[in-house]
Order: C-alpha cells, then sequence, then structure tokens
C-alpha cells in the first residue's frame, strides 16, 4: 500500500509534495516525483523547495512491505521509453504475467508490481496509449489504483471492485480526498480516467450466469487468501470471531503450516464484548495467538478525532466501524505489522444482513447483492481503507478477490438464504467454513455488526457524542 498523486496544467511544483506531505501516512519509507519528464527518488518532503511552474507531475509514497536494503530504488516514479508510472497496489497474478511477459519480449529482468505493469503496458502501446492500458486491466487480477503517462496523455486507473482508493478532480488525482480541492469525485471501480475524461470498463464482472460447485467455491477461497499472503512473512487478522473472520484465519493457519508464515488475531471491543468473548473461543480453537484491545469511553474519545479526519464525514454507521477497524490495525503497526487482512465484503457476496430477508420476500435479493457489490467502494472500502492507512497498514480482502465475487455472486440466492424467516443468513459460506473444517458452533454463530458487537456504536451514542462536536473535526 502507499499513495499516488497527480496534477496536471499550470502548478508548482511544491503544489504536488504538499499533497504528498497530506498523504505521507499511507506511506511513510520513501517518496518519489515526476516532474515534466524528470524523475526524482528519495526526496525529503520536508527539505523540498522548487517554485518553479510545471504542467504534469506525478507522486508516489512508499510503504515497504518488506524490508528493503535499498528503499530508493524501489521508490516510483518509474519509467520505460516514453512512458512514467506510479502504481499503488498488489497484483495477484504476478508471477504468470512475469512468464508470460519474459515469452513474449525475452525479458526477465523484472522485480515488482510496477515493473511488470509498466512493462506490460509499454509492451501493447504502440503510441496508443489508452488502447494499451485497457488491454493490460483485463490481464490484471489485483487490488489496485495506477496513473501512467507517455508525456502527452494521462491515464488513471482502478481496480475492478474498487478495494483501492481513487480520487480526482479537473485537474489532480490522488488516493486520499484530503489532498484534492473542489469538486471531488470518485473514480469508479474498474473505470480509467483518460485525460480527465471517466471512461468505463467493456467487461462486466456483475453479468449475471447461475453457480453452485460448493468445491469450486472451496478452491476459490483457499486461493483468495494465499494470494494475498504468499509475498509474507506475517499477518495480521482484523478478528470478530465471526464465520467470515473465522474462514479466513482457519485457511492462514493452514497456509501457515506449509510456508514460513505468523498469524496473529486481532480483536476490539468492550470487555466482554459479544465479539471479544467469540474471538476468544475461536482463537482458542484454532491455536492462534489473539491480541485483544479492550476498549473504553476515553479510548473512543481519544480516537474521535483521528477517525473522522480519516474518514471526512460525520456519519456514525460509517465511524463506528471505522473505529474499529483504526483500532485494530493501531494494534497491528505497534507489533511492526505492516498488512492486516479482513473479511471485509462476505455479507455482500453472500446475503449476510438483515435486511436482505426483506429482499429476498420481495425477490429482488440478486439485484441487490450486485448493486451493494457494485458500490461497496464509497460506502465501506474508502473508510475501511482510510481508517488502516491512518496507521501505516495495508488492508487485503480475500472475499473481494476478482474471481471469487464473479463465481460468488452467480450462486442462486435460495443457497446463501434458505427463507424469510432465515436468521443466520450466508447458507452456502457457513456450509463451506464447516466442510473446510471449522466448528459448527463457529460456523454457524450469528451474525453481528461490528460496530454492535464490540460495543463501540453504544459508547458512541450514549456518552462520547453527547459532548461532542464532530463537526469541529471536518473543518
Amino acid at each position: 500500500m502507499c499513495s499516488i498523486v497527480g496534477l496536471q496544467g499550470n502548478f508548482k511544483a511544491d503544489d504536488l509534495i504538499a499533497m504528498l506531505k497530506t498523504s505521507k501516512n499511507r506511506g511513510k519509507d520513501a517518496s518519489g516525483i515526476f516532474l515534466d519528464g524528470k524523475i526524482q527518488k528519495g526526496i525529503d518532503l520536508n527539505d523540498f523547495n522548487d517554485e518553479n511552474a510545471y504542467s504534469l507531475g506525478l507522486g508516489h509514497n512508499l510503504l515497504a512491505v518488506h524490508n528493503l536494503e535499498n528503499r530508493t530504488s524501489h521508490t516510483q516514479p518509474i519509467a520505460k521509453n516514453t512512458l512514467t508510472l506510479v502504481f499503488n497496489g498488489e497484483i495477484y497474478n504476478y508471477s504468470s504475467l512475469k512468464n508470460l511477459l519474459a515469452k513474449l519480449t525475452k525479458s526477465d529482468n523484472i522485480n515488482s508490481d510496477s515493473e511488470l505493469l509498466i512493462n506490460l503496458i509499454d509492451f501493447y502501446y504502440k503510441d496508443d496509449l489508452l488502447r494499451a492500458v485497457t488491454q493490460v486491466n483485463n490481464l490484471l487480477d489485483g487490488d489496485y489504483a495506477y496513473a501512467v503517462t507517455d508525456g502527452i496523455n494521462l491515464a488513471v486507473s482502478r481496480d475492478p471492485l474498487g478495494v483501492k482508493p481513487l480520487f480526482y478532480t479537473h485537474n489532480a488525482f490522488a488516493s486520499s480526498k484530503q489532498c484534492l480541492k473542489g469538486d471531488i469525485k470518485t473514480l469508479k471501480p474498474g473505470h480509467i480516467l483518460y485525460n480527465w475524461e471517466e471512461i468505463p470498463p467493456k467487461t462486466d464482472i456483475f453479468q449475471k450466469r447461475f453457480e453452485t460447485d460448493n468445491r469450486k467455491l472451496e478452491k476459490l477461497l483457499k486461493l483468495a487468501v494465499l494470494k494475498r499472503v504468499e509475498d509474507l512473512n506475517e499477518v495480521g487478522v482484523i478478528f470478530s470471531g465471526g464465520v467470515d473472520s473465522s474462514l479466513i484465519a482457519l485457511l492462514l493457519r493452514e497456509i501457515s503450516l506449509n510456508k514460513n508464515l505468523k498469524v496473529t488475531l486481532y480483536a476490539v471491543g468492550k470487555k466482554n464484548s459479544k465479539d471479544v468473548v467469540a474471538a476468544k473461543c475461536v482463537a482458542e480453537y484454532l491455536g492462534l495467538p489473539l491480541k485483544v484491545h479492550d476498549i473504553t469511553e476515553s479510548i473512543v474519545k481519544d480516537s474521535l478525532k483521528d477517525v473522522v479526519q480519516a474518514i471526512g464525514e460525520n456519519n456514525l454507521m460509517k465511524i463506528g466501524v471505522g473505529m474499529t477497524v483504526y483500532l485494530a490495525s493501531k494494534m497491528i503497526a505497534e507489533d511492526n505489522i505492516k498488512v492486516a487482512i479482513s473479511g471485509q465484503g462476505a455479507d455482500e457476496l453472500f446475503g449476510g444482513y438483515n435486511r436482505y430477508l426483506n429482499s429476498y420476500m420481495e425477490n429482488t435479493l440478486d439485484d441487490e447483492l450486485r448493486y451493494d457489490m457494485a458500490n461497496m467502494y464509497h460506502v465501506n472500502l474508502e473508510r475501511d481503507d482510510a481508517c488502516s492507512m491512518a496507521n501505516g497498514v495495508e488492508l487485503r480482502l480475500p472475499f473481494l478477490d476478482k474471481n471469487l465475487v464473479e463465481f460468488a455472486l452467480n450462486i442462486p440466492v435460495r443457497y446463501k438464504i434458505s427463507g424469510s424467516d432465515d436468521k443466520l443468513r450466508k447458507n452456502i459460506l457457513r456450509k463451506t467454513a464447516f466442510n473446510l473444517g471449522l466448528d459448527k458452533q463457529i460456523a454457524y454463530r450469528p451474525k453481528k455488526a461490528a460496530q454492535y458487537g464490540t460495543g463501540i456504536d453504544k459508547i458512541l451514542r450514549k456518552k462520547v457524542l453527547k459532548d461532542t462536536d464532530i463537526e469541529e473535526y471536518l473543518k
């Protein structure tokens, strides 16, 4: 996880530097810039001073997930022939695409996701940047946001589900809203912003067909988790003891038996809250270490400003859920772990929310699930990303794996919700979790929203917000 920024038009270098400073929490290890054809890496943002005018600039802050001996060599922007690129994210089919590129170009000098991406775009370029970016995006399996220019044209792109954030105005883009001024828009998932015109993808991962193969679901779940930890030696799990995070923890435990991977679970909640009690039981069952942040009114109050400013909204539900992510990722960061895994997306994929019962009764559940998945980038994903990155922790989401989403959205809804009185919901996911080895009581634990299961919502509503003006934090 990193931050990327860009400006086009008549601006000063210091304007670009200011954007990087604002988003420095997303990448504290190194910074680099591109200004009208010149790349500068390893710059000190606090010591940089350039009041000259420029017409095109790109910037990058690096969060080094791995311990790098020479971080400057991994700093972006990077260049290839006429192309310059800044990239934020992970490409999960890196190895297969690297092998493909080696066959196509007879070159194997690629050592990072960003190098792979710019070499792929360069291969397909043929003096048509939009065509090249479109073709390369069709090859990618990952969570990403990136920008690439050929010196004349600028293309900014985002992954199909919007796991990585990207915002823009009439002449600027950034990973963080706080970097931008004026009429701020969100680049829609899968879209390309080409010379400031938003272009939708030609393929739709939400296209309807029908799937019921349980074995395939198990395989896709395992692969989705494995992809997100293949490059890691340690990982934290934001853990509630519910079926979603418990299934992820189970699969991570199995992976850790075959590779050098340390897995630690992190739970947040009031002492003896439902989530904390469940998390302790499941952690003991799985034999995985668990760290618990017992929250109090003072902890919530002290964290409120950071959470509200990270989210940039006064929406109470977003603040409650965001607080859970913020406090859990804070624990993870204190243990010097750079990557966290979350179960975000499972409820939208498999019909977990109680409100889906009404849609089931009205025969509109399939449409509502697709709508929620298509729109969760600005409902949930940008919130969670902002709250984890406030602590310098990258969030990876197995349930939002592109292949898993395509499959799960096409499972008939009767396998997700059995009837209008189905109090558990997510039936096929629970059954799969049980088949993969979760205890029945864990697999079939009732759903409780994060802000309620932790007790945070009650603390916010009944205590903290009574004498707090949230709007003051947004000024």
